[in-house]
């Protein structure tokens, strides 16, 4: 593949087409702390759902200080709903370092980039590319599919993309072929049915030229995704309601939720909200009526989450199974924040009172 020409034509059809994003600005695209922010929130995450959370966040923690200044619940609130939490907490703790040991200044090469939390391989060449127009190919799922095509390889190794890759990223505007390569796996070369008449590579596209283009890469086999019952207690004390915060590493660290998990075989509903909360807090609990039942999917498993009115029996609350807790009115729930199925169950609480 001819990485010149090929790279001419791939930067003449992204000047033409590229998308306008709040992130692709020219003053953004020069500050590399905004870029990793917005390239962070794209991992596993559809551009439309990152546009306005990408706004709220920079407006809220405009630079790296601010950030590291911040503490970490109030950036959980304001990632609230984007889902993946790793990647808030990664993201504070990285600007935490960043402030201490670089001055606030992201460093300019790749290994020490790669060592801050949360920054891997794809994220550190974006920044090296955009912010700093570095040499480096930054390869997501579009740009893997995009290079699997031109070589015709049902399953390249990292190897074998980043050597296809090389000459097509050269030296002349990295960081924009790097975003041409993701708007085209977008928006042309698509998993399914794509539109290769449109490409602007399409004449050194080997799988093209065999025919092979719906078959690469190869599509992985998916596993059937496990699915849980949880149960989970709204427990009232007066006009009080009691919440849990997640331990801080793992699924959801960090947020807060309505104490409760997963029901054992043979085990009603109401009663393992009832076992749950006292293993997870030491108190005891009587249930009442359901409020609402919820289906929600994560990445490797799905949920049904049934929730309870429950009304507090006795015992000192002790965080035993939780980081921490705290008994606070319907009013003031909104200034936690809660993962996306505890959400759901707040929006059909009444505003007095269970």
């Amino acid at each position: 593949m001819g990485g010149s020409a090929a790279r001419r034509r791939l930067l003449a059809w992204y000047d033409e087409n590229r998308r306008e994003l709040p992130w692709r600005r020219r003053e953004v695209e020069q500050d590399p702390y905004r870029v990793w922010v917005a390239e962070v929130m794209l991992v596993q995450t559809r551009v439309e759902t990152v546009i306005p959370y990408y706004r709220r966040f920079l407006q809220r923690f405009p630079d790296v200080g601010s950030l590291a200044a911040a503490e970490l619940d109030d950036v959980l609130k304001t990632w609230e709903g984007l889902g993946y939490y790793a990647r808030a907490r990664n993201l504070h703790k990285a600007a935490g370092i960043v402030a201490e040991r670089y001055g606030g200044q992201l460093p300019r090469d790749g290994k020490s980039l790669n060592a801050l939390p949360g920054i891997g391989d794809y994220i550190a060449a974006a920044i090296l590319s955009i912010a700093f127009g570095e040499s480096a190919l930054a390869v997501d799922g579009n740009v893997r599919r995009v290079m699997s095509r031109l070589g015709d390889l049902a399953d390249p190794s990292d190897g074998q993309i980043r050597e296809l890759g090389a000459p097509l990223v050269g030296s002349v505007r990295p960081g924009d072929v790097n975003q041409a390569l993701m708007d085209l796996g977008s928006t042309i070369c698509t998993p399914r049915s794509p539109r290769c008449t449109d490409c602007p590579l399409q004449s050194t596209c080997l799988a093209r030229a065999h025919g092979t283009q719906a078959d690469r890469p190869a599509r992985r086999r998916r596993s059937k995704r496990p699915h849980y019952e949880i149960a989970v207690g709204v427990i009232w004390r007066g006009d009080e309601i009691l919440i849990a915060k997640r331990p801080a590493e793992g699924l959801l660290g960090g947020l807060w939720e309505f104490p409760g998990g997963k029901r054992e075989p043979g085990e009603s509903l109401e009663a393992a909200v009832v076992r749950e909360v006292g293993e997870e807090l030491g108190i005891e609990v009587e249930t009442g009526t359901k409020i609402a039942t919820v289906d929600h999917a994560y990445s490797h498993f799905k949920i049904t989450m049934h929730a309870f009115h429950c009304r507090y029996r006795g015992g000192t609350p002790k965080p035993l199974g939780c980081q921490d807790y705290a008994w606070v009115r319907p009013a003031e729930l909104d200034r936690y924040a809660f993962p996306a199925a505890n959400r759901r169950v707040l929006e059909r609480l009444p505003p007095n009172g269970g």
